[in-house]
C-alpha cells in the first residue's frame, strides 16, 4: 500500500512560553490517536513547535484504510427461521442492515445456541477523504487559558493566522475560523518571509532557510552550545536552570546567545536579588566565576541572528540597570524596617475576605505551632524559638523588596531577620516555612522550619476547606494540593510519627469554630480533608511504584501516622514476592471477615475452648500480640509482618477443624471474641481484604 507524509502546521500569534511544549505534545498525541482509530498505518509522528506555530509531520501515512472483512452476529436461529425454514422479518432486517442478503447467512454455535452470522466486506476509505475531519483534532486541543478573537466562536490559545495541511504534495482542503489550509508558511517574523512548502519532508529544511528552527530539542541544544562557548571564551561558569532554558527555548525561533554587563556596585546586593532580577524578570542567565562567585555579567538569548549584537546588548543592559537600580533602592529602604512594626502592618493585609487578614493568620499559626511543638516534646529553648518564628514569619511581606519581587518572600525574610539580630534558627525558619516551594524543591531541614511549614500549610488548607473553597478537577488556584503534598513529604522526611494529621486537622477545625471561620458542618469538613490528604499519600506511593491494592489496604487505616502508612505499604510491596504471600493474606483476611460478626467487645474465655486448635491459636496470639505491638511502635514493620505471617498455620488449622458459628451460643460468642481480638491485631497493618492475590 502506498504511503505519503502528512504535515499539519497551525500558525498562531505568539503563545505564552509555558504553553508551547505541552500543546505540541498534545497535538502529536491526538493525531497519533486519530490515525490509529481510523486504522491508518504510519511510521512515526514528529512534533515541532516555536512560539508562533504548532506542527507535526506523520511519516509514511497510508493512503487508504485497509479493506476488512467483519463477521457480524444476528438473532438466534429459532428467531431467524420459522418451522419451515423460512427467514423471519428479524433475519431479513438484520442482513439488510449489514448490507448483505439472506443468502450470505451462516450459523455459529455460542454457548449451545445457534446464531445467525454474516460476513461483510468493508472497503477502506481514502486517507485524503478522512483528513477532512482533521479540523476536529486541531480544534479539540485544550490549553490552560483560551481566547476568542474578532467574530469567531472558537476559543483557542491564540488567534490562528495560517494553516498548512499537506498530504504528500496535495493540499488538504480544510478551514478553521475562516482560515483556509494552504501550502505556505511564514519564516522568522523579521528575518524570514512567506514561503511555500513543496512537501512535508521539506518542512524543516524550508523553515531553517527562513531563520526558524522548528525542532525544539535542536533549538535547545543550540542555546546550550552557545552558552558553553561564551563560558569557555570568557572563563565563566554559566549555570543553566532547566526551567529557564525551557522558557527561553519557547520564546525564540532562531536563538543567538550574547552577553552584557552591569555595574560592579550592584554585587553588594544579595545574590538572590540579582539572580531573581535576571532570571524571573528578564529571562537572563546569570554568570559566575569558576569558583562560583557571581560576576557583573549576564547572558541573554536573542530571537534572531548575529547582526548588531552590540546594540542588542546595550538595550538589555539598560533594562537590567533600571531593574537593579530599583532593587538597590528597595534594599536600602528595607534596612530601616523594624520587624515588630512590620508584623503589625500584616493586620491590614487581607489573606482572604472570609478567613481574615494575614495578621490574624500569623497569630493563629503561632498558637498552632506551639501546640505542635508540645506534641513533639520540644525543649523550652526550642519552644521559645518556635514562638518567635511563629510571631514574625510573614513580616517580610510588607518589605519593599518582596513587594517588587514576590519570588523572594522568605528568602529576604531570613536575610533581614539575621541583619536585625534574630536568632539564626528563627531566621532560617522564616525562609524554610515556604518549603517545599515546588514539586522538585527540598523540604525544610531545620526542625523549627519544618514545624512552621507544616503549621502554616495545614492552616491554609483547612481554612479554605472550612469556607468551602476546595480544589476541583484541574482547578486549584491556591495550590492546596501542592501544600498538602509538602506537609506529607515534610512529615516523612522528619520522621515525626507522633504527629497525627487527623488530630491536627481536628484541632484547627475546633479553633475555626471559635472564631467563626467555619462555615460548614465540621464533621463533613474533617472527612473531606482526610480524603484530600489521603489522595496525597496515595499519589506519593504511586510515584514509588507501590501496587494500587496495597495502597488501598494501608490507606484503610486512620490518617494518623503518615510515616507508618508509607512504611507498611513499602513492606507489603516488598513482601508480595515471597512464595507464601498469597496464603498469608488469605489466612489473615479470613479472620478479618469472620470477626465482623462479633457483637461488642468481649474477653476470651479459654475454659470454653472445645478443640485443641482453639488452644493453639490462642497460644500463638498470646505469644505474639505484645511483641507485634512493640515492633509496630518501634516502626519495625518488616519484622511485624514476619510475626503476623507466623499466625498463618494456626489460623488455617483453626478454620479447617472448627466452625465458629456453632449452634452453641456461648461457644459461638467466645469464638467470635477470639476472632475479634485477633482481627484487632491483624488490622494494625491495614485491610488485608483489599490485597489482591491469585
Amino acid at each position: 500500500m502506498a504511503n505519503r507524509d502528512l504535515l499539519i502546521e497551525i500558525g498562531l500569534e505568539e503563545m505564552p512560553a509555558r504553553f508551547v511544549t505541552s500543546s505540541m505534545n498534545q497535538l502529536a498525541d491526538k493525531v497519533r490517536k486519530w490515525a490509529t482509530e481510523h486504522q491508518l498505518s504510519f511510521e512515526q509522528v514528529l512534533p515541532y513547535s516555536t512560539p508562533r506555530r504548532l506542527a507535526i509531520v506523520v511519516k509514511s501515512l497510508s493512503e487508504k484504510q485497509s479493506d476488512v472483512t467483519i463477521e457480524a452476529k444476528g438473532p438466534a436461529k429459532k428467531i431467524a427461521q420459522d418451522e419451515n425454514g423460512n427467514w423471519s422479518k428479524a433475519a431479513q432486517g438484520f442482513v439488510r442492515g449489514q448490507g448483505v442478503s439472506v443468502d450470505d447467512i451462516f450459523f455459529k454455535e455460542i454457548n449451545g445456541i445457534e446464531y445467525v452470522h454474516v460476513q461483510k466486506h468493508v472497503k477502506g476509505k481514502e486517507t485524503s477523504e478522512l483528513l477532512k475531519e482533521i479540523t476536529e483534532v486541531i480544534t479539540s486541543l485544550h490549553f490552560p487559558k483560551n481566547m476568542r478573537w474578532a467574530n469567531e466562536d472558537l476559543r483557542y490559545v491564540r488567534p490562528i493566522k495560517w494553516l498548512t495541511v499537506l498530504f504528500g504534495e496535495e493540499i488538504v482542503p480544510v478551514e478553521i475560523a475562516n482560515v483556509k489550509a494552504d501550502r505556505f508558511t511564514y519564516g522568522h517574523r523579521f528575518l524570514g518571509e512567506k514561503v511555500t512548502i513543496a512537501s512535508p519532508d521539506k518542512y524543516v529544511e524550508t523553515l531553517l532557510g527562513q531563520f526558524v528552527i522548528v525542532e525544539p530539542t535542536e533549538r535547545k541544544e543550540a542555546i546550550q552550545s552557545q552558552l558553553a562557548i561564551l563560558g569557555d571564551e570568557n572563563g565563566w561558569s554559566i549555570p543553566v536552570d532547566a526551567d529557564l532554558l525551557e522558557e527561553v527555548n519557547n520564546l525564540v525561533e532562531y536563538p543567538t546567545a550574547l552577553f552584557g554587563n552591569f555595574e560592579e556596585e550592584y554585587l553588594s546586593l544579595p545574590e538572590e536579588v540579582l539572580i531573581t532580577s535576571m532570571k524571573e524578570h528578564q529571562r537572563y542567565f546569570p554568570v559566575k566565576s569558576k569558583e562560583g562567585q557571581l560576576l557583573p555579567h549576564f547572558v541573554t538569548v536573542r530571537n534572531g541572528n548575529h547582526e548588531h549584537l552590540d546594540v542588542v546588548a546595550r538595550g538589555n543592559e539598560k533594562v537590567l540597570r533600571a531593574r537593579l537600580s530599583d532593587a538597590a533602592f528597595f534594599y536600602k529602604e528595607d534596612e530601616k524596617l523594624v520587624i515588630d512594626e512590620a508584623v503589625a502592618k500584616l493586620d491590614k493585609i487581607v489573606f482572604h475576605e472570609e478567613i481574615g487578614t494575614t495578621g490574624t493568620k500569623v497569630k493563629r499559626v503561632r498558637a498552632f505551632a506551639e501546640h505542635i511543638a508540645k506534641q513533639l516534646k520540644m525543649d523550652d529553648d526550642t519552644l521559645q524559638h518556635v514562638l518567635r518564628a511563629g510571631a514574625i514569619y510573614k513580616f517580610d511581606l510588607v518589605s519593599q523588596m518582596v513587594y517588587e519581587f514576590p519570588e523572594l518572600q522568605g528568602i529576604m525574610g531570613e536575610k533581614y531577620a539575621k541583619a536585625k539580630g534574630e536568632a539564626d534558627v528563627v531566621a532560617i525558619a522564616i525562609n524554610e516555612h515556604y518549603m517545599p516551594r515546588s514539586a522538585d524543591d527540598n523540604t525544610p531541614s531545620s526542625d523549627i522550619g519544618a514545624l512552621l511549614s507544616i503549621a502554616d500549610k495545614l492552616d491554609t488548607i483547612a481554612s479554605f476547606f472550612a469556607i468551602g473553597v476546595i480544589p476541583t478537577g484541574s482547578q486549584d488556584p491556591y495550590a492546596l494540593r501542592r501544600q498538602a503534598s509538602g506537609v506529607v513529604h515534610t512529615l516523612l522526611n522528619k520522621g515525626w510519627s507522633t504527629l497525627s494529621i487527623q488530630s491536627l486537622l481536628q484541632y484547627l477545625i475546633e479553633e475555626y469554630e471559635k472564631v467563626e471561620i467555619l462555615k460548614r458542618d465540621k464533621e463533613e469538613v474533617l472527612q473531606e480533608l482526610l480524603s484530600f490528604f489521603g489522595l496525597r499519600v496515595k499519589n506519593l506511593l504511586q510515584e514509588d511504584n507501590v501496587r494500587y491494592d496495597i495502597i488501598d489496604a494501608v490507606l484503610s487505616l486512620p490518617l494518623t501516622d503518615v510515616t507508618a502508612i508509607v512504611s507498611k505499604a513499602k513492606v507489603l510491596e516488598e513482601k508480595k514476592h515471597i512464595s507464601n504471600f498469597k496464603g498469608i493474606v488469605e489466612s489473615l483476611s479470613r479472620v478479618l471477615n469472620i470477626a465482623k460478626k462479633a457483637e461488642g467487645e468481649r474477653e476470651i474465655s479459654p475454659s470454653l475452648f472445645k478443640q485443641s486448635e482453639e488452644e493453639a491459636l490462642y497460644s500463638a496470639y498470646n505469644e505474639l500480640q505484645e511483641r507485634i505491638h512493640v515492633t509496630i511502635e518501634e516502626q519495625r514493620y518488616s519484622d511485624a509482618f514476619d510475626m503476623l505471617a507466623k499466625l498463618q498455620q494456626p489460623i488455617d488449622d483453626y478454620f479447617d477443624n472448627i466452625m465458629v458459628m456453632t449452634d452453641e451460643e456461648e461457644v459461638k460468642v467466645n469464638r467470635l471474641a477470639q476472632m475479634d481480638k485477633l482481627a484487632s491485631l491483624i488490622a494494625r497493618f491495614g485491610d488485608w481484604n483489599k490485597i489482591l492475590v491469585k
